[in-house]
């Protein structure tokens, strides 16, 4: 007798015998038992999972003796012809070679014609996307209404190829590619069969060179008998090949977590004199990180995982060395590399510098992340930049601002007194048409809990409103003001947004109904300059300056001079410190 290919040899004869399809073959199985069997079947999925294995045992299902049944005789007459291909009532059609209109209407003139021996007459037409639309829509309407005696099965591995007219009148079942473990397992027990000593490591890598195929995997194994005799190591897979064993995969990977930018230049260099396929290496990386975040994510679920049992604890060791945002942002980098491989000049340059960039990439921060970051640093500039008030309840506060460029404002600077001397500082609170004192504390209430308000629904809107003021509110209109120097940032909140959320916020405090307006018009907020306050043993309250004091409230009206700093002085700001330590920056320029 011939030699048979291990693929042709190890065929699944039933049900049973197919490997990681269950949710085909259960289907089938309860169908024929239930007595419903459709008319037409679409067996869709990658290359070698088992589509046209499938529809032969089906067929044998529907025409052993004594059926239909799932649970038929190995030995039965009709099923050894059907496996042998010599059944008269099975027919398989090649639609690659036989897809034009002619080669249709012949098998409708044959349908009609009552099965030989058997109970069906099941036509089997592999890559039926191959067929063209006038074909197709000849097998429309035998396909729709066939004779009682006739059952289709078609194969394909581009089901959106096929007509809508055609998926519509087919049961469509999607096979999956097989996980690399099941094909390990198979592999197995054929080298056993084959009395072959085949390492794990080298049926795993078989497994993953596979992609899930399970007739490339049993190609494989076949040539590398031919290839290594009667002992097969994983060595003589990744040379055959050109795969990278997993162990460089991790020594890559570690190299790319760690930053060690020079030894994994070097280590590309030896798999690339080596020969090994750089596009398959780039993918295996995608594969191990994609790997890493799965295990990450799940704290360690192996189910989630087609990796052996001796490889977690490496996983479970790199899951330390980056968070999930970087493992995010490398998947995409090696993920965008893997498209731009097919069509590059120079593959080893190209894989370069994605590994550079996967390096820098590990240390990426979430989006989320730094908008918290940034909050928190302003929330801290704000406590550095403001002092207790004297006799108040509410402390003075300074304006800041949220510059593109880390610059300083004057109103972070605060001039540290004489330390016998304690500052005394009080809050001028005169707004325009308002004379009663008790109105403007109350504005001054109502704006504080209004911002803290509006912080807890959008930090965005509170940074621009830590910038403004109240000037004032009616029954109808509550106008809010922003300084001359921040009025550029009056345009980013004054929408129709942040006009809803005011509103909502306001009526939730007790005051509905209310018009926002926004303003250009400088903060009545004045601090008393230090020279001027002297200490004194018993402190008395300061008299609010009268508006016909013009000549002493005059100076308390300008404003502060700017303030000029080097690049050297600013960067020893410990606000400026953390920031730069935060995100990794640098001081471009210091704009005063």
């Amino acid at each position: 007798m011939s030699y048979q290919v291990i693929a042709r040899k190890y065929r699944p004869q039933k049900f049973s015998d197919v490997v990681g399809q269950d949710h085909v073959t259960q289907t089938l199985s309860h169908a024929i038992e239930q007595k419903r069997i459709a008319h037409a079947y679409l067996f869709c999925g990658p290359r070698g999972t088992g589509k046209t294995t499938i529809a032969r045992i089906f067929a044998k299902c529907l025409n052993c003796t004594g059926g239909p049944s799932a649970d038929f005789d190995d030995n039965d007459p009709r099923c050894k012809e059907i496996a042998e291909g010599r059944s008269l009532d099975v027919l398989e059609i090649d639609a690659a070679s036989n897809r034009g209109i002619d080669e249709i209407r012949g098998l409708r003139e044959t349908v009609k014609y009552a099965p030989a021996s058997s109970k069906f007459k099941v036509y089997i037409i592999d890559e039926v996307h191959m067929l063209t639309k006038e074909a197709f829509n000849a097998l429309l309407k035998t396909l729709e209404e066939p004779p009682e005696h006739v059952k289709f099965m078609f194969a394909t591995t581009e089901p959106e190829k096929v007509l809508p007219t055609i998926l519509s009148r087919c049961q469509r079942f999607d096979l999956r590619r097989i996980p690399a473990t099941l094909i390990v397992k198979h592999l197995q027990e054929i080298s056993v069969k084959e009395k072959v000593n085949a390492d794990h490591a080298a049926l795993f890598a078989i497994a993953r060179g596979a992609e899930g195929c399970m007739r490339d995997a049993e190609s494989t194994l076949d040539q590398l008998i031919s290839f290594c005799g009667n002992r097969i190591e994983e060595n003589d897979v990744l040379s055959m090949f050109g795969l990278t064993g997993q162990r460089q995969i991790l020594e890559l990977s570690q190299g790319i977590l760690t930053g060690e930018v020079e030894g994994v230049l070097r280590q590309l260099n030896e798999l690339s004199r080596s020969g090994k396929d750089l596009g398959r290496l780039v993918s295996d990386l995608l594969n191990h990180f994609r790997n890493l975040l799965i295990f990450q994510v799940s704290r360690g679920d192996s189910a989630l995982l087609e990796i052996p049992e001796s490889e977690l604890a490496n996983l479970a060791a790199q899951s330390k060395l980056a968070s999930s945002a970087g493992l995010t942002q490398i998947m995409e980098v090696f993920g965008d590399a893997e498209i731009r491989l097919r069509d590059a000049a120079s593959k080893k340059i190209l894989v370069e510098v994605t590994l550079l960039k996967a390096i820098e990439a590990r240390q990426a921060i979430s989006l989320n992340l730094v908008l918290k970051e940034l909050e928190t640093l302003r929330q801290q500039g704000e406590a550095n930049a403001t002092e207790p008030v004297s006799g108040s309840s509410s402390p003075t506060r300074v304006p800041s601002s949220a510059p593109t460029t880390m610059a300083p404002t004057p109103a972070r600077t605060v001039a540290s007194p004489p330390a016998q001397a304690p500052l005394v500082i009080r809050e001028e609170t005169e707004i325009s048409q308002q004379a009663n004192p008790q109105a403007n504390l109350g504005l001054s209430q109502l704006w504080s809990e209004l911002v803290e308000s509006v912080g807890r629904a959008s930090p965005f809107t509170r940074s621009y409103l830590l910038e403004a003021h109240p000037v004032s509110i009616t029954k109808t209109l509550f106008t809010i003001g922003f300084d001359p120097e921040f009025e550029d940032h009056m345009s980013l909140v004054d929408n129709s947004k942040n006009h809803a959320l005011l509103q909502n916020k306001l009526a939730e405090l007790g005051r509905p109904n209310l018009q926002i307006k926004f303003v250009k018009a400088e903060n009545p907020v004045r601090t008393v300059p230090s020279e001027t306050l002297q200490p004194k043993p018993t402190p008395k309250p300061v008299a609010k300056p009268t508006t016909t004091s013009t000549a002493q409230s005059a100076p308390a009206r300008e404003k502060p001079a700017p303030i000029s700093l080097n690049k050297e002085d600013f960067k020893k700001d410990p606000l400026i410190q953390k920031a730069l330590e935060i995100f990794k920056g640098q001081v471009v320029d210091v704009r005063g």
